[in-house]
């Protein structure tokens, strides 16, 4: 089986998880986090080229921080896209705020700067941009937008380490940034996350937001929750960070071939492929391709050949069985269209050129049938 993704680890990984435990420090209530969460924030920040980044133990945890270090509260809203994993949404709801979603763009599967400012009201107080399968949102326009609502732009980079937009890293362009190291992500250390930012307060609140809003010990000062990365897992994610650019050159290439295969096929009109518009730089973390006709059908052949291509986000998260029930039913065509007829494919550094070009035969065959 040729997986949708498959972490890269070896030797280096295991070498620094014994040294996590011949040291026998496996956390840190510290504020400012354990020996080998410092050194991997100080290498992200030296990679995002941001002043802060403040690990914790997931994605969602990165996100869910970010909004209670910013005060987002109850009665509040947070603009976001639906076609995303709901994570953006849960933790959005966890905050006490209520989530409305806008659509995404025809192209690119990310939000829609035209739809955030119909969506915008006096309670609106953050926008959650999604890079989603590692494809910038229009930052420009939201942060334009943001500035002139007085709103905090929260990035969701869970999918984005290593994508850039005009020469910047993704997850280094709003308020904050926030990662995920999940075990399917560019890197992993199992289980992790990561927020970035160059406002020092925020920072400051990010690393009691972690620790349940300790600074010293039983001194809770704002409300927090045990949000720390591991000692253990900040091992794995810190050698996996230094792998990063080997990481993505690797990606690159595997979605060059498989593009290369594709578009030169006689069934390509068939097959609306990802493109790279200028300025903008993709980690390849997915292949997403848009199929005119049969995606479930297609999909299933492929796997029955031993091919993980995959679905992600059907239904979208404001069909899912929570959000269509306590929240208003809305229509986004955009978002409900991609999700009928966008299919996934493995690009990740593992693949070697052959099963890259299997990959593409196995669609176009697909796609004949």
């Amino acid at each position: 089986m040729i997986p949708i993704n498959k972490p890269q680890l070896d030797e280096r990984e295991r070498l620094e998880v014994i040294k996590v435990l011949d040291d026998a420090n496996l956390t840190s209530a510290a504020m400012e986090g354990g020996r080998y969460v410092g050194e991997f924030e100080r290498l992200l920040e030296s990679f995002l080229k941001v002043k802060h980044v403040v690990a914790v133990n997931s994605g969602t945890s990165a996100l869910h921080a970010a909004l209670l270090a910013k005060g987002i509260r109850y009665g509040d809203e947070v603009i976001l896209p639906s076609f995303t994993f709901v994570a953006t949404a849960n933790a959005v709801v966890a905050a006490g705020a209520k989530p409305i979603f806008a659509d995404i763009l025809k192209e690119g599967y990310t939000i829609d700067p035209d739809d955030i400012e119909k969506k915008i009201t006096r309670n609106t107080k953050a926008i959650i941009p999604v890079h989603l399968y590692g494809h910038p949102a229009s930052m420009d326009r939201i942060s334009e937008i943001a500035g002139r609502n007085s709103l905090t732009v929260i990035e969701d980079a869970c999918q984005s380490l290593g994508s850039s937009y005009f020469g910047r890293q993704t997850g280094g362009l709003g308020n904050m940034g926030c990662f995920s190291m999940y075990a399917s992500k560019v890197i992993t250390s199992g289980e992790g996350g990561a927020i970035a930012t160059n406002d020092d307060e925020l920072a400051n609140d990010l690393m009691m937001v972690r620790n349940h809003g300790m600074v010293k010990g039983y001194d809770t000062e704002i409300l927090g929750l045990n949000m720390r990365l591991p000692e253990i897992s900040a091992a794995i994610a810190k050698v996996q960070l230094e792998k990063l650019k080997d990481i993505l050159d690797s990606r690159r290439r595997n979605a060059l071939i498989l593009h290369d295969v594709l578009s030169q096929s006689n069934q390509a009109r068939k097959i609306k492929l990802p493109i790279e518009p200028e300025g903008y730089r993709y980690n390849w973390y997915l292949y997403t391709v848009t199929l005119e006709a049969n995606r479930d059908e297609i999909k299933r052949n492929l796997n029955e050949q031993g091919i993980g291509a995959t679905v992600y986000y059907d239904p979208p998260v404001h069909m899912t069985p929570y959000y269509s029930k306590h929240y208003p039913k809305i229509n986004l065509m955009y978002t409900e269209l991609a999700s009928k007829s966008v299919v996934s494919l493995p690009v990740h550094q593992s693949l070697s050129e052959n099963e890259v070009k299997f990959v593409g035969n196995k669609l176009i065959e697909s796609i004949k049938k």
